[in-house]
């Protein structure tokens, strides 16, 4: 685990080099961010933001949706993986949208979970980018990007999402998600990471074991 000092110092660099990140996915209104999410479940956002540049023009409240209905809303969908499921949840969100909340989005984890296609992962990105709440979704990236790290050594997703909580300084935590995810996705990648040129490879207990063993080898 890093220290209070290495950890304020690491999330110093990210904010340095990007002060205010924000989500990769293209959006207008929380309904559209919320269907872009249950899109981009094991799918990219490059290509969820393809889908939906042809579906928002076309359809983008939880009544217009409907109106589509299944085949309709499966033609922009279904070069997404998952899409048949997708499709039917992101429909059944609609109507519990429209049944239960007025058509708008609920601030909350309780409601924002009872959706269809809505779990704490998507939950938690819905209430840190559009009600700005200091709430991190652990997604593959975080949860790869804090156990090399050594920022949060955790065994699944929820159990790192309770160490970043409680390690992560309060003036961080709001931007932290995002920092995470994207040097996940361009700097700390699965295989090969870019570690050269990575802001934070002194602070990364992957990166100094590595270099430790080949020293002794």
């Amino acid at each position: 685990m890093k220290t209070s000092a290495e950890i304020h110092h690491l999330f110093s660099q990210f904010q340095a080099a990007n002060p205010e990140p924000t989500t990769e996915l293209n959006y207008q209104t929380p309904f559209e961010l919320l269907v872009a999410v249950i899109l981009s479940a094991q799918a990219t956002d490059k290509g969820v933001n393809k889908a939906t540049a042809l579906l928002f023009p076309v359809a983008n409240t939880p009544q217009a949706l409907l109106d589509l209905g299944e085949e309709g809303l499966k033609e922009y969908t279904k070069t997404i993986n998952l899409y048949h499921n997708k499709t039917r949840n992101i429909l059944q969100t609609c109507q519990i949208l429209l049944d239960q909340h007025q058509g708008e989005i609920p601030n909350n984890r309780k409601e924002l979970e009872a959706l269809s296609g809505v779990g704490r992962k998507t939950a938690n990105v819905i209430l840190n980018t559009v009600f700005k709440e200091p709430i991190i979704a652990v997604d593959t990236h975080i949860f790869r990007v804090s156990n090399r790290l050594g920022l949060a050594p955790g065994k699944t997703p929820r159990e790192v999402e309770d160490i970043l909580v409680q390690v992560i300084p309060d003036e961080f935590k709001y931007y932290a998600h995002h920092w995470l995810l994207l040097h996940g996705r361009y700097t700390c990648i699965a295989r090969k990471p870019h570690c050269q040129t990575c802001l934070v490879k002194d602070l990364c207990d992957d990166y100094i074991n590595k270099n430790l063993y080949i020293s002794n080898n």
